[in-house]
């Protein structure tokens, strides 16, 4: 796959045409505010690789959509690829918990055991819990216990207590 794109990236010369809007894509780099001024180039290599993005999720989930056997891409075979690829747990937030648990692809709720198809016993976690500032980043055995599910924001305030408060009492 990717020497495939390696070379289609070689050979290109047509760098007028492109799969993705540019000025879309100009339009969402602008949305940053931080973002000041936007080489040309910029939007050319965003676009090529959202488009290899895009390519190789959906390659990801044909190859769920196979194992099925079946000839329809549905969403929950993306929400499999999405789970089953460690560089893409930055979306498993977004996933739909329904499309997860359609085909044995989710997470374990809090309290039951696992689904059908997923490991009982595997030693990594589904859900890697987004950092809260000034959380300190380490490696599994440094880190403790991550949780496996989705907590309310609520919920996890009143496990943690309100991030000012652990500021002040550190402070004072």
């Amino acid at each position: 796959f990717w020497a495939e794109r390696l070379s289609e990236i070689d050979q290109a010369t047509d760098f007028k045409n492109h799969t993705l809007p540019l000025a879309r894509i100009k339009k969402i780099m602008k949305a940053d505010e931080d973002v000041r001024m936007i080489s040309a180039e910029a939007p050319v290599v965003f676009a090529k690789a959202c488009e290899i993005f895009i390519l190789e999720l959906t390659l990801r989930s044909w190859m769920h959509t196979e194992e099925n056997k079946r000839r329809t891409l549905q969403k929950n075979d993306i929400a499999a690829a999405i789970t089953r690829t460690d560089v893409y747990d930055f979306l498993v937030d977004i996933i739909p918990r329904d499309e997860m648990r359609e085909e044995g692809v989710g997470l374990p709720r809090a309290g039951q055991p696992p689904l059908l198809g997923a490991p009982a016993d595997a030693s990594y976690p589904y859900y890697y819990p987004q950092q809260v500032p000034g959380a300190v980043m380490g490696y599994g055995g440094q880190q403790g216990h991550l949780p496996y599910v989705w907590q309310d924001p609520q919920e996890q305030q009143q496990h943690q207590g309100h991030p000012g408060e652990q500021q002040q009492s550190e402070s004072g």
